[in-house]
């Protein structure tokens, strides 16, 4: 790795020579404007505005702009001879727990690489120093121009250092929450939590930028040739959230799904749900009588209008038995009625044997 900066570590009266190492890289893609007329690019030329030219690098200088829009010229002898005792060194000032550095102030990484064989004794002293103590080292140094806080800490067996911002660099969150007094239950809660259990724990090497790929791949479509396909979109879920409670078992039952687990037993019925209710069916037999045509078109009627309270269903229950008792009595009835008629048939042809029987004994 290029080194960016050459200094030293003040550990009091101990001075360990390193370099200053970038820790981390960007993998934006970056674009060019173009004009689209004829898809030239487009550059920018440093230009001064009194007389109109382009300047070269080598003939700007800078200067600081005063209230009044005045000018002042500041070189870089003028910066070198200011009394600056982190110029070259990066001065240990401190040594806190890392959980009194507050997130926010973190900036910048860099990986402090011993400079040279004499360094990695101090080197490694102040590395095992810092992993016994559990602690953070509080440190200032200047870089491009300016003095910085930092923070040393421990990576495998390098010592890293984090740029950090200035306390009074870091903006009150005022105005930021949000207004009036909001109350969130205890199931709801317990609800969070069941979500934030079922999301668990991710490899953070697994992470990557899907963007970052789709764009590449755009890219290289298109420079082949290949017609790019839009992608579909999906359901963003900008809509207001109208039953956190739903939502909540929503995003549990769809994070399960997506970690491949199935789902523990059937779910639970809410309160006002709608009861499940079976009109009768119709028999091939017809039932005989007006009252059990009646009871049939009461049980339907009862059973358009049950509603979804535990009542409902009893009294459509109820209907449905009186119905069905009224069937089984419509085919007790067909049924005497049918027997009657065999009797009263079988009667009569009793009779008219018996009367052919007497004519020929008389004869």
């Amino acid at each position: 790795m290029r080194s960016i900066w050459n200094g030293a570590i003040s550990f009091g009266l101990v001075s360990i020579p390193i370099k200053l190492v970038n820790a981390t890289e960007n993998h934006s893609i970056h674009f060019r404007q173009i004009h689209l007329a004829d898809g030239g690019r487009i550059r920018y030329r440093k230009v001064c505005e009194l007389d109109e030219e382009e300047v070269q690098g080598g003939e700007i200088g800078k200067a600081y702009e005063d209230a009044d829009g005045t000018m002042i010229p500041i070189t870089d002898e003028d910066l070198a001879q200011l009394p600056l005792p982190t110029a070259k060194t990066i001065e240990i000032v401190a040594f806190v727990p890392a959980d009194q550095i507050d997130p926010l102030q973190m900036d910048a990484a860099y990986y402090l690489s011993a400079n040279g064989v004499p360094a990695a004794k101090p080197y490694t002293l102040l590395r095992e120093a810092l992993k016994r103590s559990n602690k953070v080292a509080v440190a200032k140094y200047a870089l491009r121009g300016r003095e910085r806080l930092g923070m040393l800490r421990v990576v495998d067996d390098v010592i890293a250092m984090h740029g950090l911002l200035w306390p009074d660099e870091i903006r009150a969150p005022e105005g930021v929450a949000p207004d009036g007094d909001v109350t969130v239950r205890d199931a709801e809660l317990d609800l969070a939590d069941a979500l934030m259990d079922t999301l668990g724990e991710v490899d953070m090497d697994s992470l990557h930028d899907d963007y970052r790929e789709a764009v590449e791949e755009l890219i290289a479509a298109k420079a082949s040739g290949e017609t790019v396909r839009p992608a579909e979109s999906g359901d963003a879920g900008g809509g207001k959230v109208i039953d956190l409670i739903a939502a909540l078992e929503n995003s549990v039952q769809a994070a399960k799904k997506s970690r491949g687990e199935e789902e523990a037993g059937a779910e639970d019925k809410s309160d006002g749900e709608m009861a499940d209710v079976h009109p009768i069916k119709k028999t091939s037999g017809k039932p005989t009588g007006k009252s059990s045509a009646q009871t049939t078109k009461k049980s339907t009627t009862a059973a358009k209008k049950s509603t979804p309270k535990s009542t409902g269903a009893k009294k459509s229950t109820s209907t449905t038995k009186k119905a069905t008792g009224s069937r089984s009595t419509a085919k007790k009835t067909t049924t005497k009625t049918a027997a009657k008629k065999q009797t009263s048939s079988g009667g009569g042809t009793g009779t008219k044997k018996t009367a052919s029987s007497r004519k020929r004994a008389s004869a």
